[in-house]
């Protein structure tokens, strides 16, 4: 009976900030994550988190202006959207996994259970 269900997304211009909210229900995992698909293009890694937040990681293109960060008391998890970009424009999806090492947290097939993602779309 697991669900994600994500909030947060919207319209927002060139440098702005967005809040992504990803809510789960039915148990707690180890490992949070989200992934962000583009029109015309595959489902790209964007962070990830571990239970504890000590471990985080960010692809190259998001480092330095989207924060992830997870509230396990409400079993929720935020990716905090800064400086957005045009290119960010992509509906994200959340997702929850197992515990994951380092080589594994970035792979799509890591993860267990999936949200029925939320747009985002950034204006120039």
């Amino acid at each position: 009976q697991v669900q994600l269900v994500e909030s947060g997304g919207g319209l927002v211009q060139a440098g702005g900030s967005l809040r992504l909210s990803c809510a789960a229900s039915g148990r707690t995992f180890p490992t949070m994550a989200w992934f962000r698909q583009a029109p015309g293009k595959e489902r790209a890694f964007v962070s990830t988190i571990n239970w504890s937040g000590d471990n985080t990681a960010y692809s190259d293109s998001v480092k330095g202006r989207f924060t992830i960060s997870r509230d396990n008391a409400k079993n929720t998890g935020y990716l905090q959207m800064n400086s957005l970009k045009p290119e960010d424009t992509a509906v994200y999806y959340c997702a929850v996994g197992t515990r994951l090492t380092l080589a594994t947290m970035r792979a799509q097939g890591s993860y267990d259970y999936w949200g029925q993602g939320t747009q985002v779309t950034v204006s120039s």
